[in-house]
């Protein structure tokens, strides 16, 4: 079992400036060596592939990592808790920028499912950042270490000059009917304009019924959405109209896209314009 195991990441303590937030014992920073990320696959092995449904090849099954090709050119950030006196990985969140995959003429994780060349194109002078591969363990799974991983990334946000943000957020299940209720709400109140419109790649867009979804009450929909999701939708994101199965992970995938400019302001003063609150003790997360 990944507890038993208590991975623990290496070196010694972080030095102050690579602390991106603090709430109590935990902390978020960047991965620094090869080996913190391959804790981080590890970490991401587990809540996928052992908590979760998700279908691991055998040679995913032999390293029990969680790695693909992007990784060497993603940054990963962590999150650790003091445990023994030593730090422990709980959590973790991908982050590509765009102009890092241009610079390795390579894609990006996303455009294996959504078309999203075109937006690319006509915003050729913002700054895009990819989110994935976010996963907690379980016994850290609450508000607090949410709120460190949005920390560290507005951080980083602010760091490089991020415009906008994008990525994968997924339901559980292959079976998108099964969340009708929601795709159909997403669709008609957070679905963006003509001009960050994003489709799913030929072929890739699941075919859902939404006849007789709309009635559904607003409330009830965004009670059930996932917690990343509406998390999402706190911050100011649209949401895709398009949802892709991803067989591999089990899961329903829509596509969030989240200008900087579109943030909410009760988020951007919580965390600080200039992510101050980073030398400083977060306070318990906004609801």
């Amino acid at each position: 079992m990944f507890l038993r195991r208590q991975l623990r990441v290496s070196g010694s303590n972080s030095s102050e400036d690579e602390v991106l937030g603090r709430l109590g014992t935990l902390s978020v920073r960047l991965a620094r060596n090869t080996s913190e990320i391959r804790a981080a696959q590890s970490l991401r092995y587990f809540v996928f592939y052992r908590e979760m449904d998700a279908k691991a090849g055998v040679f995913t099954s032999l390293r029990r990592r969680d790695a693909d090709r992007w990784d060497a050119i993603c940054d990963h950030l962590i999150v650790t808790d003091r445990v023994d006196g030593r730090e422990k990985l709980v959590g973790t969140y991908r982050l590509l920028r765009a102009s890092v995959a241009r610079a390795r003429s390579t894609s990006l994780y996303t455009q294996s499912e959504f078309d999203i060349a075109p937006l690319l194109k006509r915003h050729s002078a913002l700054e895009f950042l990819e989110l994935g591969r976010s996963c907690i363990l379980e016994p850290w799974r609450n508000k607090r270490t949410i709120e460190l991983l949005w920390a560290g990334t507005w951080a980083y946000v602010l760091r490089h000059g991020v415009d906008v943000m994008f990525g994968c957020a997924s339901f559980a299940g292959s079976d998108p009917q099964q969340h009708g209720d929601h795709l159909a709400f997403l669709r008609e109140n957070a679905a963006p304009d003509d001009e960050w419109d994003v489709r799913a790649i030929p072929g890739r867009a699941a075919q859902v019924d939404l006849t007789g979804k709309s009635a559904v009450s607003p409330r009830r929909a965004l009670a059930g959405l996932p917690p990343l999701i509406k998390g999402y939708l706190r911050l100011g994101a649209w949401i895709g109209r398009d949802a892709v199965i991803d067989q591999r992970f089990n899961t329903t995938d829509v596509l969030i896209i989240l200008p900087v400019s579109r943030l909410n302001p009760r988020y951007v003063n919580y965390y600080g314009a200039d992510a101050g609150r980073h030398s400083a003790e977060i306070t318990p997360a906004l609801t």
